[in-house]
């Protein structure tokens, strides 16, 4: 990190661990939500979030092209945090709440997705490719932390405040990175000197058609893989929680929540060591190829293992690479390929991708485990072959993402993707 670059880093790594902070305050009280309703009941509201999600990225498209991009990120934490003011509210005057708990429910994934999706879209105009290769698994590192801090903060509230009123405090740590976002703006020109990254802040609001995002993905090889690869990372994600969940099938809810407490503990420990220590030097030193496909690589191996030894121990393992690989490396090398993305594309394909993608993902390979395990019966050894299968092409998919992302003209960050070169 350059000296320059200090204070644009440290005030990002504050934005983001907010962010984190709030989000793990308001997952307790949804998940507390759930634990009142059947299993049919929680996935038909899985299937309920995809469509609102991409409800509201296409409201978020409108947003980006008529406000003013000096407004547009502020007035998106803004308005959840109203949100959430609302709902807690609506809780307090309704007697039967069961709808307004459920559309909260749905509403808090919605935003578990959404802000972060912001916030990277935010760091990639700020800093430049170069910058985001050095910086963006530091920052990264600030979720992290977030992460760990959220829970111990949300335990140690619950015993002295309603579970409820969290989603107020949530709302407060909402506004916080509101001044953080100006002062990144300012940075931005000052001492990061990418004035030129894009266009000037105060100029007009991005504009173009609202659903231009949905069209650029699906039109634009590029975003076309980004979303792809994102869609076979929550396939493998799927995949490893149902194996993860029927190997604890025989254990007492107490005893799950136990070992959930040690895997996520664990897991955000070596996303903060990963993360700050060292994707950063990864990039550089190996390459974007290497950085998008060592955790499938990982992952088709740890499958193969589970393939033959089907053991809590090798899921619990499985699942604590995926997700400490992917927050502490392949998330970071993931948003440094929108540094080369034009301005439009980042603000509106990003959330087709980040939102619709990741829940339609969710969606697809939540039925397709289904199919195997209920429909063809298949046991947990071929399951797990056929996520190996899954990872492999993962990883074939980010490798070529690598590829492409090095290829790229370095100085053409913010100008529209070159057609010529895509995948």
């Amino acid at each position: 990190m350059h000296e320059h670059e200090a204070r644009s880093a440290v005030t990002s790594f504050l934005f983001v661990f907010v962010l984190l902070c709030a989000y793990y305050l308001l997952r307790p009280v949804r998940d507390a939500m759930a634990s009142d309703w059947s299993d049919a009941e929680v996935s038909w509201l899985w299937t309920i979030n995809f469509f609102i999600s991409t409800v509201a990225v296409a409201l978020y498209g409108i947003l980006v092209s008529r406000l003013k991009f000096s407004r547009l990120v502020p007035a998106v934490y803004l308005f959840f945090a109203l949100s959430f003011v609302l709902f807690h509210s609506a809780e307090q005057m309704i007697q039967d709440a069961v709808l307004i708990d459920k559309s909260f429910y749905v509403w808090v994934s919605v935003f578990a997705l959404f802000h972060v999706s912001v916030f990277w879209s935010f760091m990639a105009d700020t800093f430049n490719s170069d910058q985001a290769g050095r910086l963006f698994s530091v920052i990264a590192a600030g979720a992290s932390l977030g992460a760990i801090a959220g829970p111990l903060l949300s335990a140690a509230l619950v015993q002295i405040i309603p579970v409820g009123s969290m989603i107020l405090i949530a709302a407060l740590m909402l506004l916080l990175p509101i001044p953080l976002i100006w002062h990144l703006r300012k940075l931005k020109i000052s001492d990061l000197h990418n004035r030129d990254l894009a266009f000037d802040a105060e100029k007009a609001n991005i504009g173009g058609n609202p659903l231009n995002g949905f069209k650029a993905f699906f039109s634009n090889p590029y975003l076309l893989g980004i979303g792809v690869f994102l869609i076979l990372y929550t396939g493998i994600g799927s995949f490893i929680y149902l194996e993860l969940k029927n190997l604890l099938a025989d254990y007492s809810r107490t005893d799950r929540a136990v070992i959930y407490g040690y895997r996520d503990a664990i897991t955000n420990t070596i996303t903060f060591v990963l993360a700050f220590f060292v994707t950063g030097r990864l990039v550089p030193k190996f390459g974007m190829p290497s950085a998008l496909c060592i955790v499938p690589v990982i992952i088709v191996f740890g499958m193969m293992v589970l393939a033959f030894s089907p053991f809590l121990m090798v899921a619990l393992a499985l699942w604590v690479a995926r997700s400490a690989g992917n927050y502490g490396m392949t998330r970071p090398a993931r948003e440094m390929l929108f540094t080369k993305v034009n301005r439009e594309d980042r603000f509106k394909a990003k959330p087709v991708i980040d939102i619709v993608a990741y829940r339609g993902g969710d969606v697809i390979m939540g039925w397709f485990f289904t199919g195997l395990t209920q429909g063809l019966g298949f046991g947990l050894a071929a399951v797990a072959w056929v996520g190996a299968g899954i990872a492999s092409l993962w990883g074939l998919v980010g490798y070529f993402l690598g590829r492409h992302y090095e290829a790229r003209d370095s100085e053409a960050e913010d100008s529209p993707v070159d057609e010529s070169q895509a995948l």
